[in-house]
């Protein structure tokens, strides 16, 4: 089945919203924000230059066809998503406040009631009882007090969390980050190769088993989706980093746990006409399901992937997201040329 893509405008106008926990709180521009004039390469691994068949051929991935040969230059990629504890310096050092705890701008949302422009952002609130799974309003909700340091709302923390992806991050918040680490967002191209580590076509960051010798390779959904999650893998929602083997380049969570950002637009048709060198991703966005809104190409896949519902944490699976819009599943993490890099001791983040 292919997955509905999350936007926060779908759920404000159809649910309601109470005031936010915080309001008037100074925003910095994602401009203004100094980069580093030079990355630090702790927790970044090298990912060679080389050639490889990008795409899929799993019937359900349309956009994700014609599998083609790309040619990539060397670069180097976090091992990890960006944790709650890196994000946090980056907050500490900028003063930055993320998309998700200023009021939205009414202009962005037309039609939605001004008392339900509150900040906030999408949440994964499981039912108690089965649902149809063509409602995403079902099991996602836009959830005012939402955001980076309160991941599921007002009540929830990261304390004790600094080792987790970072989420509730939109593309923005991401960019801004890589910014000031002196860094970039992967292509799509960069974090397909990179999650395929070293292996070609192949079913998973992994291999072609699922569970090889019966042993759990990502954070995904067990149970019955959306309502029952039975937590098999042993994590009902995000884990910390590290918690499932690294794949042949020596990188973690590039499938499952927690979806990821990339720099390209989102064009259902772009393997249909993309270059083999470096792509950069298309020119404007075009998704057919959603025409007027602004999409990123998203990788990976998160815990709330299963086979009965989105099962795109397969290495060829594409995602999608809409700009503005950040989520309790949504994080990101950053790449560097190799010809620009500097190894340098220490880290920034």
């Amino acid at each position: 089945m292919q997955a509905k893509v999350l936007t926060i405008g779908a759920l404000l106008c159809i649910q309601g919203c109470a005031p936010a926990h915080r309001q008037g709180i100074p925003k910095v521009e994602p401009g203004t924000i100094a980069a580093a004039p030079t990355a630090r390469l702790d927790g970044m691994r090298l990912i060679p230059a080389g050639t490889f068949r990008m795409g899929s051929n799993y019937p359900q991935f349309a956009d994700a066809r014609p599998v083609h040969v790309v040619h990539l230059d060397a670069y180097y990629i976090d091992s990890t998503p960006v944790t709650n504890a890196q994000f946090a310096r980056f907050i500490a050092a900028t003063g930055y406040v993320t998309v998700a705890e200023q009021r939205p701008d009414p202009a962005q949302f037309p039609g939605v009631p001004a008392d339900k422009l509150v900040p906030g952002s999408l949440v994964f609130t499981p039912p108690t009882h089965p649902v149809p799974l063509n409602d995403i309003s079902q099991w996602w909700s836009y959830v005012p007090g939402a955001d980076w340091k309160h991941p599921t709302g007002p009540g929830s923390t990261i304390q004790g969390k600094d080792g987790y992806p970072v989420v509730q991050v939109c593309y923005q918040d991401a960019e801004a980050f890589a910014k000031w680490a002196g860094k970039r967002l992967p292509t799509e191209a960069e974090y397909e190769y990179a999650a395929r580590g070293g292996m070609e076509q192949k079913l998973y960051a992994w291999g072609d088993a699922f569970r090889p010798n019966g042993k759990w390779m990502a954070n995904t959904f067990q149970g019955h989706f959306p309502d029952k999650n039975t937590a098999e893998d042993g994590y009902a929602g995000a884990s910390p980093v590290k918690q499932f083997p690294a794949n042949g380049y020596g990188l973690y969570d590039m499938a499952g746990n927690v979806w990821e950002w990339c720099s390209d637009w989102y064009r259902a048709d772009y393997f249909e006409h993309s270059p083999a060198d470096n792509p950069q991703g298309p020119v404007d966005c075009f998704d057919p399901d959603e025409p007027g809104s602004k999409k990123r190409v998203q990788k990976g896949g998160s815990f709330l992937c299963t086979d009965q519902y989105c099962c795109r944490f397969m290495v060829g699976g594409r995602g999608k997201g809409a700009i503005d819009t950040g989520a309790s599943h949504t994080g990101f993490r950053c790449v560097v040329n190799a010809r620009a890099a500097q190894p340098i001791s220490g880290s920034k983040q």
